[in-house]
């Protein structure tokens, strides 16, 4: 293991941030919950549950979109919702990450979610640069961020999980959660790995109450139903009714 070898490792932090949904965000969360929670009910009653994963998965993925940001629900009832509690909370521990000198990634699944940051840090003059699955320039883009020439490395989670050396960077901020717990931390560790000399500081930003929270607590639980669930794999043949109860339950429970 990595502890072994590379015990010369300065310590890496993991902090979980809850954020508290509020407002029309909140509302809308809701809204939504309902109705995906009943087309989930209506397709395991008529297909069962094993054949069902992908209406739970696409239910899933607007909640976790609501969580995110509004904006990137493409539902008509999302339309007039501005705000994302989430996005506020992302930019004030930005804010206050630079202004304490450090360098960050951040690191999103929704490549859509990445363009909106890197919207609302061009609006307040932060100087930054991301890096998809569609950058050309990508070892370009990671020499840039060594060098200095930029501290807010926008990071999508499938491009930059492996094979990047950013140890320049002190703060990992991690936007979304992955049920893959291995894969997100394989992301914090392009900063934490060999060449790093400061102590390194993963935060996790987390709907409180929400699917993002739920999922989590699972995995903790039933590692296994996490990463074959969102692998594609037999999830379903692990889930059971109470589980998908669980991740659409009302987010005051």
């Amino acid at each position: 293991m990595k502890e072994q070898v590379a015990r010369e490792l300065p310590p890496k932090t993991e902090i979980v941030r809850p954020i508290e949904l509020d407002g029309d965000q909140r509302d809308l969360y809701e809204c939504i919950r309902l109705a995906v929670h009943a087309q989930v009910r209506e397709a395991i009653q008529q297909k069962g549950l094993a054949k069902s994963a992908v209406t739970v998965l696409d239910a899933l993925l607007k909640l976790r979109q609501v969580c995110c940001d509004p904006h990137l629900v493409s539902m008509p009832v999302a339309r007039d919702v501005k705000t994302s509690r989430k996005l506020e909370v992302f930019l004030d521990l930005v804010s206050l990450q630079l202004q304490e000198g450090r360098r960050i990634l951040v690191f999103s699944q929704f490549t859509r979610m990445l363009a909106r940051l890197s919207e609302q840090l061009l609006a307040r003059g932060v100087v930054h640069a991301m890096l998809t699955g569609k950058t050309l320039d990508r070892q370009r883009r990671v020499d840039a961020f060594q060098n200095g020439e930029f501290d807010v490395f926008l990071i999508s989670l499938k491009a930059g999980g492996t094979g990047l050396n950013l140890t320049r960077a002190d703060t990992v901020i991690h936007y979304d959660p992955w049920w893959n717990g291995a894969a997100q931390a394989q992301a914090s560790d392009r900063a934490h790995r060999i060449g790093q000399t400061r102590p390194v500081f993963v935060h996790n930003l987390i709907a409180a109450g929400s699917v993002e929270e739920r999922m989590l607590a699972l995995q903790q639980r039933k590692r296994q139903l996490a990463q074959s669930l969102f692998d594609g794999s037999e999830g379903s043949a692990l889930l059971s009714l109470n589980v998908i109860e669980d991740l659409f339950a009302p987010l005051d429970e």
